[in-house]
């Protein structure tokens, strides 16, 4: 999709600092949300649940601060945008944590975060469902291979019973539209969201903490849950959505399943918690997945229509071909810029370019 002659580029390009691939980018996000499960278990026991919520969501807005204030701090420019945000705040950074951490009260650190992995079935089907992201049958495999795996493992533990399960699926349910919703925000960057899905969540669930009773609080846990959201939901949901804007939510939350499996080793190497045999065949499958995952190749005619947009890109993936002195095209940054329509072939991802509709049978 070249940009059009008469394209929109307002302003200079404002550049983004970018860690690798966006698979890299998101399990490394995976690895530092992994140790979130086992760092709050022990918070519980100082912190009410919402106050506990509210300070790693404050935490999460501090950890992305530098970066916002580098670049600027803005509100998405666009009514869907901002709605999108505002639906992620209250559905993910809300309802999606309280649910999760009052089911952390009832079970251990290393079940709950294996029953995690149902964020990943969960966030494909909402995705299939509802937000035209695509998942061939390779990419099917892959999220019922991880399913399994969660099985596997948690067949060798106990259920952390029914109710600690259920507030979990509810969690993951709702993390499933925050996915989604997030990684079609395009009109500010992975941080600017992460900032403001932090302090407005954070803020909600302090102002909830006060309405029901604070019973327990502790200066030293305060401070441990401001450090502990910081790293495993600030920096580590600003890379989740700069690598999901490029994959896809779908394809990007099969990667970040290894989080469940990450909290599950910070479980037992922090708390001390049991190792379960079945860990090992359960790592085989999820390993199995991720290669099935890549090899689900996505490629068919497929059309652009013009619009003016803005969000970070870079000018070597066919898709934006205007220029900037001094700038290599491999670098990303961000401006408002237009695309002409055009019909094309190209392997891709259902990133913000490919949220289209698809007829099985020609694909």
């Amino acid at each position: 999709m070249n940009d059009a002659s008469g394209s929109v580029a307002s302003g200079a390009a404002i550049r983004y600092p970018v860690i690798g691939h966006p698979a890299f980018r998101v399990l490394l996000a995976a690895l530092l949300f992994g140790a979130a499960t086992p760092a709050c278990k022990p918070l519980l026991e100082h912190l009410d649940v919402a106050l506990l919520g509210g300070f790693l969501y404050l935490g999460a807005a501090i950890g992305v601060s530098p970066v916002v204030l580098k670049a600027g701090l803005r509100l998405p420019a666009s009514t869907a945008d901002l709605r999108r945000l505002f639906i992620a705040i209250l559905l993910g950074g809300v309802i999606a944590p309280l649910s999760v951490l009052l089911g952390l009260r009832f079970a251990a650190a290393a079940s709950i975060s294996l029953w995690l992995n149902l964020e990943v079935v969960a966030t494909a089907l909402v995705g299939a469902l509802f937000f035209s992201d695509h998942l061939g049958r390779a990419g099917w495999l892959a999220v019922c291979g991880v399913l399994l795996a969660s099985v596997i493992v948690a067949a060798g533990e106990s259920l952390a019973g029914l109710l600690a399960g259920c507030l979990v699926a509810i969690g993951c349910g709702l993390w499933a539209f925050d996915n989604q919703l997030t990684s079609l925000i395009a009109s500010i960057n992975p941080a600017q969201t992460t900032f403001w899905k932090g302090l407005l969540a954070g803020l909600f669930n302090l102002v909830l903490a006060l309405m029901v009773g604070v019973t327990r609080f502790q200066w030293e846990a305060f401070a441990l849950a401001i450090l502990v959201g910081a790293v495993t939901y600030g920096i580590s949901i600003a890379l989740y959505i700069s690598g999901a804007r490029e994959m896809g939510a779908a394809r990007a939350n099969i990667v970040f399943a290894g989080a469940p499996f990450f909290g599950f080793v910070f479980s037992v190497l922090l708390l001390g918690e049991p190792v379960s045999l079945n860990y090992g065949a359960a790592s085989v499958f999820f390993i199995a997945s991720l290669a099935l995952l890549f090899s689900d190749r996505h490629e068919h005619a497929h059309v652009h229509d013009a619009l003016v947009h803005s969000h970070a890109h870079r000018h070597d993936d066919g898709h934006h071909s205007h220029h900037h002195p001094g700038l290599p095209d491999s670098h990303r940054h961000s401006h408002e810029h237009g695309h002409e329509a055009m019909t094309h072939r190209h392997p891709h991802w259902p990133d913000l370019h490919h949220r289209h509709e698809h007829d099985e049978e020609k694909e």
